[in-house]
């Protein structure tokens, strides 16, 4: 299945590009806090329930990109016993988030590796080598159609991709009121968590507001090529776990893999 390059669709759900704002350096020593903060410290669960997935799967090579704090890695590599052929990458484009990351897995040895990498475009990864590529809570902030498609070249054949990202409640009288309490809350919220730094929360919550559902994002892991789709819905619904394949069969048509010039990463 292939997909041409439709640069027509907005596919930045926060309309949030690093290059014109470093808001993530400046609060990279608030961020978990204000993650705690805006989800009523529910992105644990989902990040635990992410790090069961990845546990489940069989891989040596792991990528985490957009890491922030390195939630997720942390969370596999004190979850399974990495092997010594298991290779685990922590990936972000922001230094300051990932020296925080580097801070936190002091007690665990060398088994994970930091880069800093965007993930619009990652030409120190090779292609088809890595078995696993995960991201969580980063595409809503990112030109995501331009990352799923780096995912998908780096991914090997028959790799998985896991994505936990925001997604819909499908009651819409819920999400409508859950949309209004983030609109009023997250201002006063974000304010006190960022220190009066108002760019974090209003991409934040434009990332929410704006981004597709777990059905479309479906939708649009099939057009990139991927199979095997499927969404696990957390929290009524709040976010969603994508997990999905590359396929393995050299016989199918490869998706277009553009290489628009790189923006941003969360």
């Amino acid at each position: 299945m292939t997909m041409s390059d439709d640069t027509s669709t907005p596919t930045n759900a926060a309309d949030f590009h690093t290059h014109l704002d470093d808001v993530f350096a400046r609060i990279a020593s608030r961020y978990d806090v204000l993650c705690d903060l805006f989800s009523l410290g529910f992105h644990r669960i989902w990040k635990r329930r992410v790090a069961e997935l990845i546990a489940r799967q069989s891989w040596t090579d792991l990528l985490d990109a957009a890491c922030g704090t390195g939630d997720v890695v942390l969370r596999v590599a004190r979850r399974q016993q990495l092997q010594p052929h298991q290779k685990l990458v922590a990936s972000d484009i922001c230094p300051q988030m990932l020296a925080i990351a580097r801070r936190r897995a002091a007690g665990l040895g060398s088994s994970i590796e930091f880069k800093t990498l965007d993930a619009h475009a990652m030409p120190a990864v090779p292609t088809a080598s890595v078995d696993l590529y995960s991201i969580s809570l980063g595409l809503k902030i990112c030109e995501r159609h331009q990352v799923l498609r780096e995912a998908y070249r780096v991914l090997r054949p028959g790799g998985r991709l896991i994505t936990l990202e925001a997604s819909n409640i499908r009651w819409s009288w819920l999400r409508r009121a859950y949309l209004g309490y983030m609109a009023l809350c997250m201002p006063f919220i974000g304010r006190i968590a960022t220190g009066g730094d108002a760019s974090a929360y209003r991409y934040l919550l434009k990332g929410v507001q704006e981004f597709p559902s777990a059905e479309e994002l479906a939708a649009e892991l099939a057009a990139l090529g991927f199979d095997e789709i499927s969404f696990e819905r957390l929290s009524l619904g709040i976010v969603a776990i994508h997990v999905a394949r590359k396929p393995s069969d050299k016989s199918r048509v490869e998706p277009l893999v553009s290489r628009p010039s790189p923006s941003s990463s969360g």
